[in-house]
């Protein structure tokens, strides 16, 4: 059973996807979907392998040795699904892992419960693995990081038309099919549209995403030592207005890519990628580099040389350990590629 709209009642497209990706109980998270690499419906970083935990796990290692060693360190895994980021960085077992505080923050109370065997059995030692349905209220000192969140927050979607710019609405066309309908935008926002892409064709669409806008915030607000880590692909509101929307709202299922929100609806992911200038207009102040950049600055080279060193040596036994540093050489190529992961956007606010 999908989520269902009320007819005659359209959605802005913001509330649609709200509702297809979260709504109780059929939403696309709210079943319990999303990613994995036997069974999911996508990829990411995490699901590669557990090298990037690993190097997760030197970046909270990092962070801990710059704030001088507290002896209450948190890392926040924002967005953490099932948990696999958590199991990968625990069982590198970081220098802080004495005085970690590892949450995992997750929305879907489907995907939370794979959160208590971990709790149980940790795969590695920690001093508190806690588990929150959105971020903390208390002041956090440590590192926050989010692995493709902001891409799955709801947005609004705008075009412009010959009359000005509008919003797209989804209401229900029959018993089996969803359809768009566009509304005029206020004078005030078809300013705001304008300054965003002001040389946008009739026809072009921007998305206006002020959930990711406001999850920024919140974190740096909750911040009050430390780093926040956001990882996602992202272009500028006039670059994705440029562009045809098919190419930047997408849509996942069983490992496939779509490109059509209206289908599926609940069966399938939609991720909007992230119009990161709205994001620094608001939250001026990160630095901002690829992602293979990033990793190459946590030394994955060195991770893969180690990981090399260890087959040859171990080669002949075929160890789990031996496996897992075999496997390393292939994690970096995925997680580097320049026309895939490693071209991701890493922007990081430091406090």
């Amino acid at each position: 059973m999908r989520p269902s709209l009320t007819p005659g009642e359209p959605l802005r497209f913001d509330s649609f996807m709200e509702l297809a990706l979260y709504g109780e109980p059929d939403g696309f998270y709210a079943s319990g979907r999303g990613a994995g690499r036997r069974t999911g419906d996508f990829l990411t970083s995490v699901e590669v392998g557990p090298l990037f935990g690993r190097l997760v796990a030197r970046l909270a290692d990092r962070c801990w040795e710059e704030l001088g060693r507290p002896v209450d360190f948190m890392l926040v895994d924002a967005g953490a699904g099932s948990g696999t980021l958590a199991r990968s960085v625990l069982a590198a077992r970081p220098a802080c892992s004495g005085v970690l505080r590892y949450l995992l923050v997750e929305r879907s109370a489907a995907l939370r419960r794979a959160h208590e065997e971990l709790r149980e059995h940790p795969p590695g030692p920690c001093r508190r693995l806690e588990s929150l349905d959105d971020l903390p209220d208390a002041p956090v000192a440590g590192l926050i990081i989010a692995n493709e969140l902001l891409d799955n927050l709801p947005c609004r979607l705008l075009e412009r038309t010959t009359d000005g710019w509008a919003e797209v609405y989804v209401r229900t066309a029959s018993a089996d099919t969803l359809a768009e309908e566009l509304r005029p935008l206020s004078a005030g926002e078809q300013a705001v549209a304008d300054a965003l892409a002001h040389e946008a064709p009739v026809g072009g669409r921007i998305p206006l995403a002020e959930g990711a806008v406001e999850w920024v915030g919140r974190a740096l607000a909750l911040l009050r030592r430390g780093s926040l880590v956001v990882i996602d692909y992202t272009d500028s509101s006039a670059s994705l207005a440029a562009r045809p929307s098919w190419e930047w709202v997408r849509t996942y299922r069983s490992g496939v890519r779509g490109h059509d929100p209206l289908r599926d609806v609940g069966a399938a992911d939609i991720t909007v990628e992230v119009p990161f200038d709205q994001v620094r207009a608001v939250h001026p102040g990160a630095e901002v580099c690829d992602q293979a950049s990033f990793l190459r600055s946590l030394s994955i080279e060195e991770m893969v040389a180690e990981g090399r060193a260890v087959w040859h040596e171990r080669a002949a036994i075929g160890d789990l350990g031996a496996l897992e540093a075999r496997s390393r050489v292939h994690e970096a190529e995925a997680l580097c590629d320049p026309g895939g992961l490693g071209a991701f956007t890493v922007a990081v606010w430091n406090r």
